[in-house]
This record gives structure tokens, sequence and C-alpha cells, in this order.
């Protein structure tokens, strides 16, 4: 997520070190390269000039602490523009109402269709919210088989009316069905254009003015930088959108759109979507995404994400376990499958502090633990929770079960029993800050 952002302005701080304080001179040539680094992300050149005069004013002048270096303080301010940039705070999101009313507007392909499954998805299982999805694009059939598909995956039911002409009167009706039905939250799936149209955009206004939604969002692809921005100040003069969603921030994202979109539109971004899988949708924390634009990772989203997984009363057997030096392989399989429940693997490790750089160019596949589980089931329940009766003979069944070398079962054995030593010399600590047992 924003790498070349992230390499040039890292590039432009080292200007500021080994400086003993903060001077006019030194702030200008930052203050150069900040700007250079954001037309190249695609922010426009009036927002990245404000951006960076507001820079200098602040630093110029700027008493440098004895425990802070210039490049540290530089750092602090330009974060601190950057969250005020994005919206300064997480925006609220509205589902009040019985039921609440969310409109998605876009063009097509930028992934509003997905994003609406995951945001049915992230109200169901978050929130405690029954939600009912509706098909309102008339034009593309295969819109409406892609929102069933996503439903059944979720375990949410779609609204469609494939012979009906009229969005207006589909969405109508779907209100009325929701009612019947108990759901307490609708998210309308509205058709888009390859490009902005006049067509498109009656249509839209036509469905807010008979419905009258808590939210309207208006879905981004990110990779499309200055465009977005600007098909969003279209889209917005027309529909007085609540809040923005970007999408598809798990690919070549130059940042522009994430970074001018707020400014531009002044309205709040308040989703930001990663990848196909229903899970992968994020509230949107300005604070936290200026950090992971300058290096800083970001933990409390990790540390969230882990939470979500962690059950406290199993954490708390876990504890026993370890404290006793019996943390065996059935555990650490379990706890396999709930790091691959919190995400992307590529995406958690970038939200270590200082992570994320070092792995920019490493391909890290999502079944990276695959090798890891086959070794452990093609273990006999009996051996799992009790690794000391792996002999030799059993050595070899378990390698040959899993596919793999008698090397690589050895190698992960040893580190297995590397990590219960670890965690035998951490038996001292108390729980709430062992890693992992992150107590709610």
């Amino acid at each position: 997520m924003f790498n070349s952002l992230s390499e040039k302005l890292e590039s432009a701080f080292k200007n500021l070190k080994g400086q003993a304080r903060i001077t006019e001179l030194n702030v200008a040539n930052t203050v150069k390269d900040i700007r250079r680094a954001l037309v190249d992300a695609d922010v426009n050149y009036k927002i990245a000039k404000e951006f960076t005069d507001t820079i200098k004013e602040k630093a110029v002048g700027e008493k440098v602490l004895t425990a802070v270096s210039p490049g540290q303080l530089m750092v602090k301010i330009v974060q601190d523009q950057l969250t005020e940039l994005m919206g300064g705070n997480e925006s609220e999101f509205n589902i009040t109402g019985n039921p609440a009313i969310i409109l998605i507007a876009g063009l097509q392909g930028s992934g509003k269709t997905t994003f609406s499954g995951k945001l049915a998805n992230y109200l169901k299982t978050k929130k405690g919210k029954s939600p009912l999805l509706v098909a309102a694009d008339i034009y593309r059939p295969a819109a409406i088989d892609q929102l069933e598909v996503l439903g059944g995956q979720i375990g949410v039911d779609v609204y469609s009316e494939r012979e009906n002409k009229d969005a207006v009167s589909i969405v109508q009706n779907a209100i009325k069905e929701a009612k019947t039905k108990n759901k307490n939250v609708i998210i309308i799936d509205t058709a888009g254009r390859l490009a902005v149209d006049e067509v498109m955009m009656n249509e839209v206004a036509a469905i807010k003015a008979a419905i009258k939604p808590q939210e309207i969002l208006f879905v981004v692809d990110s990779m499309t930088g200055q465009d977005a921005v600007n098909t969003a100040a279209t889209f917005n003069e027309r529909l007085d959108f609540s809040g923005v969603v970007l999408t598809k921030l798990d690919g070549d994202t130059r940042g522009g759109a994430a970074l001018s979109i707020k400014y531009t539109v002044q309205k709040p971004i308040k989703f930001i979507s990663s990848g196909e899988k229903m899970d992968t949708l994020d509230v949107f924390y300005p604070e936290r995404m200026a950090q992971r634009i300058l290096g800083m990772g970001d933990i409390v989203s990790l540390v969230e994400k882990a939470q979500e997984q962690f059950n406290e009363a199993e954490a708390a057997k876990l504890e026993k376990k370890i404290r006793k030096n019996q943390f065996d392989f059935e555990d650490f399989k379990t706890q396999l499958q709930q790091i691959k429940k919190m995400g992307n693997l590529k995406d958690l490790m970038g939200m270590i502090p200082g992570v994320g750089k070092q792995i920019k160019d490493v391909d890290i596949n999502d079944d990276a633990f695959k090798g890891i589980e086959a070794m452990i089931n093609s273990m006999t329940l009996e051996e799992r929770r009790n690794p000391d009766l792996i002999n030799p003979s059993r050595k070899t069944r378990i390698a040959k079960g899993s596919g793999k070398d008698i090397a690589e079962l050895n190698q992960f054995l040893k580190q297995f029993e590397q990590m219960k030593s670890m965690m035998k010399m951490m038996n001292k600590m108390p729980m709430g800050k062992m890693p992992g047992m992150m107590k709610r």
C-alpha cells in the first residue's frame, strides 16, 4: 500500500539527517521533495503545494527538543498534516432507521458490487445487523448474478427483479420486502458506467429522491488516482453523497485518491477495501493511514484484528497450557487458523512498525502455512498432543503423508521446540503482555 510514496517521503526526510536544527534552507529542500513525492503519487499540484506550504510554515522556527532530531520533528509535522488532509478523525457511519438504507454509487469496475457484499458481511458479523442486498443494476445481468453469489457466500438474502427495468420501483419493492422479513439494513447496489453519463446520474438521483437513504457511499477505485477524485466531484454535485469508499488498496496504489478526495469534495472516507475476500473491509482511520504511509506501521489495527479472532475463554485455557509447558501441535494449528482469519498475511506484517519496508518486494503467499498444516494433519491425534512421541519411524510416515521430506519436517520440529522454549522463558510475564494474548 502506497510503497512508492512511502519511499519518496522517507528519502525527503533524509535532507534533515545529521542537522542540529531546522532552518529555512534545509526545510525548503525537504518540502520541495515532499511536494514532488505527492505530485508523483497523483495528488493535484494545488493540493500538494498548499499541503507543503503549511508544513514549511509549521516547521520553520520550530524549537527542536534535545530528545527529538529535526528529522523526527518533520516526520511528526507531516504525519499530523497527512492525518488532517485525509479527514482528521474516523467518520461515523449512520445505520439508524428501520430499515437503515445505504445507497452505493460509482463507476463500473470500481468495485461497487464486491463492496456491497463486504459491507453486508461487516454489518452482519460485526454490528449484529440483518442486511438485505438489493440488485438495482437494470442494465447488467451479470451484476445481479455476482451479487447473488456474494450473498450466498456470506448468508445474506439478495432482492432482485430481473424483468423489471425501473430501478426506482425495484428499490421501493425491496424496502417493502425488507420490512416484511424484518431486515434492518438495506444495501442498494446501483448501475455503473465506464464514464459519467446523464442517464446514470439521473437514475441514481431518482433513487435517492424516492427513498431518502441514511448513507450514500461513493465507491472509488484507488488505483485511478486523480481521475477518481474528479469523478467523485461530479457525483457529489448531483448526489451530495455522505462518504467515500476506497477499493483495490492491494493493487498498484499511488495514493492520489486517498490524499486528495477529502480536500476536493469535503466528504469523509468511511471504508477501505482490498482483495476479493468478503472480510477484507476496514473502517478508515486517517491517523492510522498516515502512519502507514510514513512507514510507521499500524499496530492498533493489527491488535484489533487479533482481538476479533481471540476468544477470552480459549485464551485463558491456552495461557494455562503455556504456563505448564503443555503447548502442543493442536494448539499451534489453532493459532495458525486464527492468524489466517485475520486477513492477508503480507498486509498484516506491513502493520508491524518497520516491517512493511523490509517485505515490500517479498512475495508472501496466503498459502504460506499450508506446508506446516499438512505436516500437523499427517500426525495422529496422540502425536499432536504429545510431540515427544515422534520418533524416526513416525517422522518417515508424517513426512510421506504431508508430501515433505525428512529435512523439512526436522526443521519444523526444531522450530516448534525453540518456540516452546521461548514460551517457557516468558512464563513469568503478565499474560496481557505476551504476544498473541491480547486481552479485550
